[in-house]
């Protein structure tokens, strides 16, 4: 019986994939239009699970894309405006070599534009979603938003960054959903919970810096040009959300005190508006007037067994989040010189703080060092000359230890010129088996409400006693040392008189035979129910397939290896403690002479 002829690479898996240059022809686009269409789509390259069948039969490296997605691509409307772009460049090159300037102007004037909208809605159908993808467009907004005005980058996208990176920052502030910082090499980490959503960025700090001549600035380009469309939806829905005008005005009342003398020298009127909304020292003025309100309580229903716990530990977290929404009310803060302003305030202001500076730092200053209702003076210097009773001074590190911690520590650890305490990381959360430091462990027990410092300076009463005994013992034992010395030599010439007569005695005596009463012999049960569930699951591992008793080797080795590295990690903590024992006992002995 006849059939029609099955050809290779026509049917099944190479169908689904097509490469980039014929994607490319396809849409009849240059490289780095191809390469900004995709990115600005959201569309990117797949590896196919059988590479050879993909490229019938050839081993060459190329890149693949999914036939639908190009497809998908066809009907883009953007894709004309980049053929009319470049329609528009060839134009604008003639009229400049034919010196005609009437022409340019009219082509410039005519630009062709376009716009990301309907990309934004089309990527995000709810607004959920655009939040769970905030994190990239918010750092790489706060990344532009610091880049030096150079030949890099366009200035007015290093603005609209800026514009709306302090957008956001303004928004967190008003409506306090701030919940972890971490300061790391690479910038200053932040996580905010949004709606439910929780949202983590990093920002860069404020460093001169070189730009790297391996990186592509054209591509970053093209995300931030899709990023500043998005995070100016995201912008204006959450103000909205707030009651806040969008843009965001300052309130009327602060407005008054935010206006010295010395604001007009610092800045243009064009940039000074920016300058005091960037200064996040002022709040933000409302849409309608909020009316004063009562405290909204939540409905309490009769509930039994495990929905009654539930409801229990949801009421105490909450209490829990709105304690430390609060943890700065009541607090007023003056920054020094030489400590970084802007994620200061901004950490400051989400807790309910009230934040100032020297007015020739910055704008937004509202009140100076000399205010007697100063709390908190924050400095970064080993001391200072002149100080003023009644604030507490301290290292900048303060502040974000506490907000992570959920409380206000103990400030004697972050006076001026002391070694601070490490900084420990709120992202990480251990687990059973893992190494926790002692910090995080004096930490925890602050947070239960603990006072691990009474039980560290009773270790260190101990200690000294301890040390002290001991100088007397050694002391002592010097004295002793000749004494014993003595007594042993003694000792051994009895012991070897002794052997010698048993020796002697047992050659001439033979041992009787004796017959001993049996002792009753107690079981321990714990013990024999350990060997059998020991044995038990001996066989259970017998028992295996091939495959179950490899995952299951690998899981067990992967725990192993896990309790190795705690048990490595304890013993070096233990060597670095006992080291800086040694080193405070050499110090306290040097001192002593």
């Amino acid at each position: 019986m006849g059939g029609l002829e099955k050809k290779k690479y026509e049917r099944g898996a190479a169908t689904n994939y097509i490469t980039r240059n014929r994607a490319r022809k396809k849409l009849q686009l240059s490289l780095p239009d191809f390469r900004r269409l995709c990115i600005l789509k959201g569309i990117y390259p797949h590896e196919p699970k059988h590479k050879k069948k993909v490229n019938k039969g050839s081993t060459a490296p190329r890149t693949f894309y999914l036939l639908k997605d190009i497809k998908f691509l066809l009907h883009e409307p953007i894709v004309n405006k980049f053929r009319e772009y470049k329609v528009f460049v060839r134009k604008l090159r003639k009229a400049y070599g034919k010196s005609e300037w009437g022409t340019v102007e009219r082509l410039k004037d005519n630009k062709p534009t376009y716009k990301l909208d309907h990309i934004v809605k089309e990527r995000y159908p709810t607004f959920v979603d655009a939040l769970r993808d905030l994190d990239d467009a918010l750092s790489m907004c706060f990344l532009f938003s610091t880049f030096p005005r150079t030949g890099k980058c366009h200035v007015q996208t290093v603005q609209l960054c800026r514009r709306l990176a302090v957008e956001f920052q303004n928004f967190v502030i008003a409506s306090r959903s701030l919940r972890k910082v971490f300061l790391s090499i690479k910038g200053i980490y932040y996580q905010a919970e949004v709606l439910g959503q929780p949202i983590t960025w990093v920002t860069p700090y404020a460093f001169a810096h070189d730009h790297p001549t391996d990186v592509d600035y054209r591509v970053m380009a093209t995300f931030t040009e899709f990023y500043t469309t998005l995070l100016g939806f995201v912008n204006f829905r959450l103000y909205q959300s707030l009651n806040l005008l969008y843009p965001p005005k300052i309130d009327t009342q602060t407005e008054d005190e935010l206006k010295p003398a010395e604001g007009k020298e610092y800045a243009m009127d064009s940039e000074s508006y920016l300058e005091r909304l960037s200064a996040l020292s002022s709040s933000l003025a409302r849409a309608v007037a909020p009316a004063h309100e009562d405290e909204v309580e939540m409905d309490e229903f009769p509930v039994e067994g495990e929905t009654a716990e539930l409801m229990d530990a949801k009421k105490k977290e909450q209490e829990a989040l709105e304690k430390h929404k609060k943890l700065f009310e009541g607090l007023r803060f003056f920054l020094n010189r030489e400590v970084p302003r802007e994620p200061l305030a901004f950490v400051i202001r989400c807790f309910g703080g009230q934040v100032s500076w020297d007015k020739s730092l910055c704008i937004g200053a509202t009140y100076d060092a000399s205010d007697p209702s100063i709390t908190h003076h924050i400095i970064d210097r080993p001391r200072l000359d002149k100080q003023v009773v009644g604030r507490y001074y301290l290292q900048p590190q303060w502040v974000f230890d506490s907000v992570n911690a959920k409380l206000c520590l103990p400030v004697a650890d972050y006076f001026p010129g002391l070694l601070l305490p490490p900084h420990l990381s709120p992202f990480v959360t251990e687990k059973e088996g893992d190494y926790v430091p002692p910090e995080k462990l004096k930490l925890l027990a602050l947070q239960r409400g603990e006072n691990p410092e009474e039980e560290s300076e009773e270790e260190e009463e101990e200690e000294e006693e301890e040390e002290g005994d001991n100088d007397k013992e050694e002391e002592e034992e010097e004295d002793d040392s000749e004494k014993e010395e003595e007594m042993k030599l003694q000792k051994m010439e009895e012991q070897k008189m002794e052997e010698q007569k048993t020796q002697s005695t047992q050659s001439k005596k033979v041992l009787p035979v004796k017959v001993t009463a049996g002792k009753v012999r107690l079981e321990d049960k714990q013990r024999l129910e350990q060997e059998q569930q020991q044995e038990e699951k001996r066989l259970a591992i017998m028992m295996m397939k091939k495959r179950e008793k490899y995952l299951y080797k690998k899981i067990m080795f992967g725990k192993k290896r896990k309790i190795r590295e705690a048990n490595k990690l304890a013993e070096k903590r233990k060597a670095h403690d006992a080291a800086l024992k040694e080193q405070k006992k050499k110090n306290k002995k040097a001192r002593q002479a």
